[in-house]
């Protein structure tokens, strides 16, 4: 390449002050645009938002029904509309769980929903003893009463009432008298 911007045999370089101008400009208003070119519709897909979405249909008997698991237990929790009433296998919550802690953690779950007094609740409940019974309550009642109500999905998650606890007893290993304890080690 030579001072004057010549290539020895005779071209002339590209330079940026020569770069071509573009051949056809894009119309700047939709106005402007050609007719025949229109845009698809797009339809909006999205579900619905949980307060807008139609509450679900009872089983028979007017009953949502919600299944919770702890530990060993296994509870069926049916919800309905009503005065307060809970049964739980045919009979009062107070009669069936002796501690307190217990009534207490299950009337939480209606108390935080403001449901309390103002639904019916029947449990069946099998296995486990009455701490991990009172646990498979309290997920049964919270899936029962997000059927019965989607507006409560929020409040429900959010206090962790539809959260399965996934602790269970660890089993015993062979060689060894538990779990985790070990025989005392005997150097000789």
């Amino acid at each position: 390449m030579t001072d004057e911007g010549t290539i020895e045999n005779g071209d002339t370089a590209d330079t940026p002050t020569e770069a071509a101008a573009p051949a056809e400009v894009a119309p700047e208003t939709p106005s402007e645009a050609p007719a025949a070119i229109e845009a698809p519709v797009i339809e909006d897909t999205t579900p619905a938002p949980a307060s807008v979405a139609a509450a679900t249909k009872p089983a028979s008997g007017g009953w949502f029904w919600g299944t919770g698991r702890r530990k060993a237990a296994v509870a069926r929790v049916r919800v309905k509309a009503g005065n307060g009433q809970f049964k739980v296998n045919n009979r009062d919550l107070t009669e069936f769980f002796s501690q307190e802690r217990d009534h207490n953690d299950i009337n939480y779950v209606l108390k935080t929903t403001g449901t309390h007094g103002g639904v019916d609740v029947a449990v069946n409940i099998r296995g486990g003893g009455y701490t991990g019974q009172a646990g498979a309550i309290v997920l049964g009642l919270g899936r029962a009463l997000r059927n019965f109500d989607p507006s409560l999905d929020g409040v429900l998650r959010e206090h962790g009432f539809l959260t399965r606890d996934p602790r269970k007893v660890e089993r015993k290993k062979p060689g060894q008298p538990g779990a985790r304890k070990r025989f005392q080690f005997s150097k000789r």
